[in-house]
Order: structure tokens, then sequence, then C-alpha cells
């Protein structure tokens, strides 16, 4: 089976990680270490689907810069296709995370001022056109402005493909809020549900109801080490994620989940197997020290998922 082309506009930025080699003193100096890579939702979960075998286009702005030349040298490493606005005399955007030494992020600040210009006026360039034009399925994220994604998920309808987003963050995930009927599925954290629903469900398992009624046909509530939640028009699963013994870091672990359900989805597979193939691509993150595991493909991907716990469905 051919794999489907996905477009992927969003974040793709420089991720800056401060690990903590000890206990953590709040308030104090830490002894600990920086580690700099590329990163950014829409990136991350690009580069793990090209690993995956699909072709991938990335359309995102990005500055004239060193930190530029590390998002194009990691698009090249993972075969994504690349082309960006480049602003030449502008930074581009930066993620800095302290992460503990169990790999917990302690507390992170993000200059994301770039994708400000990424305004609704560059979907009508005819490039940008063209790459809707023959794409499958469309990728975005919560890092754009509100109304560039409602253009891109305009563009989408236009073009009749299914277009799915990254939540990023419980600030940003409202962003998405008046495209939630828009939207082919949806991939987020507990704390982003709460902030796009404004409430908290009694049981994580009425998680899909809430969604449902804000407008939200299909989504995916990751829950750190607790069980995950998918649903969808046929009904909704719960998976808990095997423990792990050894912790790379948490980075990147839900974009790489996405990449996992996104690609079974994409392939016909049904609710469950695409929450267990998901959870098999987060194993593979949180157990790497990048953000996008270099050695995920296919064959791996496999192997782990058939040591992923079989999904509950849920009434």
């Amino acid at each position: 089976m051919t794999a489907v082309r996905i477009l992927a506009l969003g974040g793709a930025h420089v991720d800056r990680r401060g690990r903590i080699h000890g206990q953590t003193a709040p308030g104090a100096s830490n002894p600990g270490s920086w580690f700099v890579e590329a990163g950014g939702g829409v990136f991350n979960a690009a580069r793990n689907l090209a690993r995956l075998g699909h072709p991938v286009r990335l359309i995102a702005p990005r500055g004239g810069d060193a930190d530029g030349e590390i998002v194009a040298a990691a698009a090249e490493a993972a075969g994504v296709e690349d082309t960006p606005f480049t602003f030449l005399d502008r930074a581009t955007p930066s993620y800095t995370a302290i992460i503990e030494a169990d790999g917990n992020l302690v507390i992170a600040l993000a200059d994301m001022e770039l994708y400000r210009l990424f305004s609704p006026r560059r979907m009508q360039q005819r490039a940008v056109r063209e790459a809707f034009a023959a794409t499958g399925a469309v990728l975005t994220d919560a890092n754009l402005p509100e109304e560039t994604i409602a253009a891109i998920a305009d563009a989408a309808r236009r073009n009749a493909r299914p277009v799915f987003g990254i939540a990023i963050s419980p600030a940003k995930v409202v962003r998405l809020r008046p495209v939630l009927p828009a939207l082919a599925g949806l991939f987020m954290n507990e704390a982003e549900a709460r902030a796009l629903t404004e409430t908290q469900p009694d049981r994580p398992q009425d998680w899909p109801a809430l969604l449902r009624a804000a407008g939200l046909a299909r989504g995916v509530i990751s829950r750190g080490s607790d069980a995950a939640i998918a649903f969808d028009e046929t009904g909704a699963v719960m998976l808990a994620p095997p423990r792990l013994e050894i912790l790379g870091d948490v980075t990147g672990a839900g974009d790489a989940l996405a990449s996992g359900f996104l690609s079974a989805h994409l392939a016909g597979r049904p609710l469950a197997q695409a929450l267990r193939q998901g959870a098999a691509a987060a194993l593979i993150a949180v157990r790497s020290p990048l953000a996008v595991a270099e050695e995920l493909e296919p064959e791996l991907l496999a192997r782990v998922t058939g040591l992923v716990p079989e999904a509950e469905m849920l009434s």
C-alpha cells in the first residue's frame, strides 16, 4: 500500500533543553547540561512520519540564522521536503526547557514571535495552493495564529483533504477551538483538553463526550503514564501504556504518539489499532535522548506495537 502524502504546516524551530543531573533544587543553581536540537510539534511529527515512509512536505517560517540551519539540516536528515518561508532579518523561533533527571519537565520558555508572520495571506501563494492540491492529508499545530489555522482548514476543505491538529500547549490549543468541526482529528494531553473544553470531567472516560460536544469528531488524549484515550465516530477506547524502567526524555512523546496514530489511521486501521501504534511510537520516543528517535522505522514500530497491550473499549 502506498503511504499517504502529508503536508505539514506549523512549528519548526530549535529546542534547547537543560537537564538537571541530580535532585532538583528549586530556586537554586542546579548542576546540569544543555542539549540543542530541532523541534516543534508539526516538525517532530513530520520527521516521524517521514521515517515511517510517508512523503512529507513542510511549510514553516524560519529566520536567516544558525538556528534556521539546524532546522534545515534536521529536515534533510529525516527525508522531509523542506519549503520554508525565510525571513533573513529575523530569529528562528526557539523553545527552551529545563528537564529533571527523571525526564519530566520543570519549566519552559517559548520564543515564537516569528510564527505571527505566517499569515493567512501566505495561503494564497501559488506554491502553497499547489502543495494542498498534491497532498493526501494536512497536519498543522497551534503554534500558528488562529486566523492562519482557519485558513489552513478552509484550504483543506476546498481540496477535500482531511486536516489534523496538534494542540501544543494549554495556552495555544484555544486557537483551534473555532475549527474543531473541520478537524479530522486532534492530538492533545489532558491539560490541553481541559483548556479547550473549559471543564474537568469526573472520570477520564468522559473526555470523548465533552470533546464531541465541543465539535470534535476524532481525538486522542494522552495522560502521561496514565491510560490514553482515543475516540471517533465508531466509539472510544482507552489504553494503559507499558511501564518504563528507563526513561530518556518525555520531549516529543506526544508528537510521536500523534505520528504513530495518524500513520495507522491513514492506512485504514481501526481506532484501537491506531492508538496501540501511537503508544508504541511514544514508547520509542521516550527511550531516546532525542525528540525524534533516529531508530524509528516501520519494522521497529511494528515490533514495539506488538508489545503494547490491547486497548479497552469504552461504552
